[in-house]
């Protein structure tokens, strides 16, 4: 695939509306770009008024088999009844393909912000992600990958060491400090754990409130540990994150039962969610929405911030793990 496909550079306007019109979609709005770095996303109308979301798919990421995958994991859970954005079936498929273009075809759901701090709607987010895990545990991905240290921290590590936008004479101090951090998670990460489906990347902004939750974006779908899809939504001091915990779990514990010594994994998932995402903006680069979305990576300024972080990520991992106390 060329560079110019990597970067949708060939992805316009008319190639998007041959595409839906190949698929029985016209459109008679214009075609709204939505917010979303890794694919390109874009909110339309059709000649009946009905709206819909077309997502054109980052070529080299995923392999069809892989698309496939995360779709049937969206219908198994809407087959469940688990609020989700699930593709459409167009000639009976959910992948669609145009000018070498992976896409797919989803109905437009809108929705209001999830509110952190509701407990309310945590425990609504908590009963739905022990439903998801209840569907998730029926089958295991066979070709989307399990979370863990090469994907997650290892790859990334040698991205950095490669890109030419850490400063060179930051370079070794970052090196060095993903070093001290990488060897102190090893001692951490374990396998004690039953992998199962996920959602994989199921942070509060993947969440719309509509008299109720509906989960949204699941192209970081794998195999990993249930706590993947619960420490995302967990914010401030321990205290706080105790509180937190007790109602997200409680409510989980209605459809799933939760593994409390998964808690130990929530400092590691955290350092190797940090080192992931900075070398994904370094192997975007090449997309020239990336420099205008992410300036800052290219200011010295930045990466000593960075070097900082991971050195207090690797403090927090020499901490004891969370504890509660059960209450489910």
């Amino acid at each position: 695939m060329s560079d110019a496909a990597f970067n949708f550079q060939t992805l316009n306007p008319d190639m998007i509306l041959d595409a839906l019109w190949d698929v029985g979609i016209r459109v008679e709005s214009g075609l709204t770009a939505l917010n979303s770095y890794e694919n390109r996303v874009y909110q339309f109308a059709d000649d009946d008024k009905r709206r819909y979301v077309a997502k054109f798919y980052r070529p080299q990421r995923w392999q069809s088999e892989q698309i496939n995958e995360e779709h049937q994991f969206a219908l198994d859970l809407q087959a469940d009844e688990v609020p989700v954005a699930a593709p459409l079936v167009l000639q009976g498929k959910t992948l669609q393909i145009h000018a070498g273009f992976c896409f797919a075809v989803f109905p437009s759901l809108g929705g209001r912000q999830y509110e952190t701090d509701n407990e309310e709607q945590m425990e609504w987010v908590g009963r739905f992600l022990g439903r998801i895990h209840q569907t998730g545990c029926k089958a295991l991905f066979k070709h989307r990958p399990l979370i863990g240290l090469e994907e997650y921290l290892y790859q990334p590590r040698q991205v950095l060491e490669q890109t030419s936008l850490v400063p060179a004479k930051l370079k070794a101090a970052l090196l060095q400090t993903i070093d001290k951090l990488s060897a102190t998670l090893q001692q951490r990460w374990h396998h004690a754990w039953q992998p199962l489906r996920l959602h994989g990347d199921c942070h509060p902004g993947n969440i719309l409130w509509r008299d109720g939750p509906l989960f949204v974006d699941l192209d970081n779908a794998r195999n990993g540990p249930a706590v993947q899809d619960l420490w995302m939504l967990i914010n401030g001091n321990r205290q706080e994150q105790r509180i937190q915990w007790n109602i997200l779990l409680e409510a989980y514990s209605e459809f799933s039962d939760f593994d409390i010594n998964e808690l130990s994994l929530i400092e590691p998932l955290r350092a190797m969610r940090m080192v992931y995402y900075l070398a994904w903006v370094v192997r975007r680069w090449q997309d020239p929405a990336f420099p205008r979305a992410f300036p800052w990576m290219t200011d010295e300024d930045f990466w000593r911030r960075q070097i900082s972080l991971f050195t207090e990520q690797e403090k927090l991992l020499q901490e004891p793990p969370l504890q509660l106390t059960p209450q489910f």
